[in-house]
């Protein structure tokens, strides 16, 4: 025999063999012994499984009239509860034969009561017209029959807080009019009837029709916590945490409806801040300066907009990237066309076809066609259409040169003018347009959003672009046109579109406005006004517990929609981030206050005489070595 073959030989069997592995097998320990409890212990109304304790309450009788939802409180129930629904489809035809016995007997019973001059019982006589109508219901086919069973199983680490938990739920079916019993020496297979295995080994049912049974199914939720995401707030149906990552939605876009002064700034710079720890490139346009303490705190680029400025934004921009089947010279022209009617105004068909031609010919000055090698080259500047406009012969080329000269030549000279000074880099951007007029705040949140688009198709990575007080840009047409292509082709460059307004009823008022919100996977409703909060309501379906809500809610507290799914929320920041997000006039003052305390403590230590040096003795020691004698 080899060595190969002595390493791979099998032991010698005997017949007891088997009989031998399968006594050593069953004294291993196996996976059983392994999730097993160390004890169990059936009491007559509570079951002991190790260090928790169980007890399972069985519901006998219903309210007559329900509605949507109406198991919430105990869906949504402050405690973990485990609640198990049995359904049991049931032939007609035996309910059929069944219930016109019945009717027959409270028929009789009735009439008898009658005979003998009794007082009617009344809840005899609806309990036959609702046997009636069901009976009805069934012979159409519009219904049918099922049996229903509800437990729930209620956990707890000790005795004590068992009963103090069941006497809450007790109360909380009560206030349902749900009769609830303790499924008392049955407790075992109480327990054993709420476990996922389908097996139902108390039979407690109540017959109910499709109609009944459909309310008991728990279709809304108030649970809005992912595995992923940021911290948005407090869920104020169960305190849970409202956890959530938009770029895991059909689309990353978000629109914030509030009043002034309801917190919608400080829910978004909030939202901004948390984004950053997940790799998010943040750009804010940012119309009031509510953005620069945030940016300049956490080391970001804070560009302002003015005359004086400067940063420059050429709106002539191209972004040198070519798609297949995308014109890209044409689709700026397009852009440009939506600009020039913000700037001049209303055009007619003549002037807007003098337009185009112009601006295919100031690119054509620049080398620029639709060839896409020819793209790269430096971009014209809007001077240079204003020269192509001044060499026209037609009268309304003269015509759109003067409405344009103001920003060549006059007092809007330099802003829209040069070319493009700016490169974004920095992970969270904010573009400051509050020291411009307010005649000039739509076009330049136009030209930003167009340089924007332009840069986010260079180069395709996770960002979020907010737009606040978007009402200005709404009230244009072609503006609101370019922000609902934006919010349309956001998800195709990995981009999350914020639109903030205050402005609700001019926002929702045109057909773009209701179109970015359909196009929003996730939308916030904070505090409403009374003249608003009609439309509001139009808009996004609210019943009228969530329309008095949003009416009466505080600062910071408001409705959370994320695809089918929306809870109140009550955002909440850490104090280190309050401080760096919080627009509260009172409390920016008072920040700023400590600020130049603490400077001017600074200062006066750096002016105050330094002590004088102590006198010190200095021991001269010689390293030479000595001859010992």
């Amino acid at each position: 025999m080899g060595l190969f073959d002595f390493l791979n030989r099998k032991p010698p069997q005997s017949p007891q063999t088997p009989k031998i592995v399968e006594t050593l097998g069953a004294g291993m320990v196996d996976i059983t012994d392994i999730i097993a409890p160390p004890a169990i212990e059936v009491d007559f109304d509570h079951i002991q499984i190790g260090n928790m304790f169980y007890r399972t309450l069985f519901v006998s009788g219903y309210p007559r009239f329900v509605g949507a939802n109406w198991l919430s409180p105990i869906i949504n129930f402050d405690h973990s509860l485990d609640i198990s629904f049995y359904y049991y489809p049931v032939e007609a035809k035996g309910v059929l034969s069944n219930l016109r016995r019945k009717i027959a007997e409270m028929e009789a019973t009735l009439q008898t009561d009658v005979e003998r001059g009794k007082v009617v019982n009344p809840s005899v006589r609806v309990a036959m017209e609702d046997a009636k109508s069901l009976q009805e219901q069934l012979v159409k086919g519009t219904e049918r029959f099922f049996q229903f069973s509800f437990y729930i199983t209620i956990p707890s680490d000790n005795l004590e807080e068992l009963n103090s938990i069941t006497q809450q739920v007790e109360a909380t079916l009560g206030s349902l009019l749900v009769i609830s019993k303790h499924a008392t020496l049955q407790m075992e297979q109480s327990f054993q009837s709420t476990i996922p295995t389908f097996n139902d080994k108390l039979m407690v049912t109540r017959n109910m029709d499709t109609t009944s049974l459909a309310t008991t199914f728990p279709f809304t939720s108030s649970e809005l916590t992912a595995n992923e995401g940021i911290l948005y707030g407090i869920n104020e149906h169960n305190g849970s945490l409202v956890i959530f990552d938009r770029f895991t939605l059909e689309n990353a876009n978000s629109v914030v409806f509030a009043k002034s002064g309801s917190g919608k700034s400080y829910l978004v710079k909030l939202e901004a801040l948390r984004s950053l720890m997940f790799g998010s490139e943040i750009m804010v346009i940012d119309p009031e300066g509510e953005y620069e303490t945030l940016c300049t705190t956490i080391g970001g680029d804070y560009i302002k907009f003015s005359h004086d400025a400067a940063v420059k934004i050429n709106p002539f921009d191209l972004s040198g990237v070519y798609e297949e089947g995308e014109n890209e010279l044409g689709l700026k022209i397009l852009s440009l066309h939506s600009l020039f009617r913000i700037i001049m105004g209303n055009l007619s068909t003549t002037e807007d076809a003098l337009l185009d031609r112009a601006l295919i010919l100031t690119y054509k000055t620049k080398g620029i066609t639709p060839d896409p090698s020819t793209q790269r080259k430096p971009p014209p500047v809007m001077e240079d259409l204003y020269n192509i406009l001044l060499k026209m012969p037609e009268p309304e080329a003269k015509s759109m040169s003067e409405r344009l000269e103001k920003f060549i030549k006059g007092s809007l000279a330099g802003i829209f003018n040069q070319q493009s000074s700016l490169d974004i880099r920095n992970t969270f951007t904010v573009f400051s347009i509050r020291d411009l007029e307010d005649q000039l705040r739509p076009i330049a949140m136009f030209i930003i959003l167009d340089y924007i688009w332009t840069k986010i198709k260079r180069e395709r990575k996770k960002r979020i672009l907010i737009v606040d007080e978007a009402w200005y840009l709404m009230r244009e047409p072609d503006s609101a046109i370019f922000l609902y292509s934006m919010a349309k082709r956001a998800r195709k460059y990995y981009l999350g579109l914020t639109t903030i307004t205050q402005d609700v009823e001019d926002f929702l008022t045109g057909d773009y406005g209701k179109a970015i919100v359909t196009n929003s996977s996730i939308q916030i409703l904070l505090k409403q006004s009374t003249a608003a909060i009609d439309r509001v309501t139009e808009v996004f379906y609210l019943s009228e517990g969530e329309k008095h809500l949003l009416l009466s809610a505080d600062v910071g507290e408001g409705l959370f929609f994320a695809g089918q799914n929306h809870v109140a929320i009550r955002v909440q920041a850490a104090p280190h981030e309050h401080k760096l997000i919080t627009s509260n006039p009172e409390e920016l003052s008072r920040l700023e206050d400590e600020k130049r305390r603490k400077i001017e403590e600074y200062k006066a230590l750096q002016q105050k005489p330094s002590p004088p040096a102590a006198e010190t003795t200095t021991t001269q020691i010689s390293l030479e070595p000595r001859k010992i004698s």
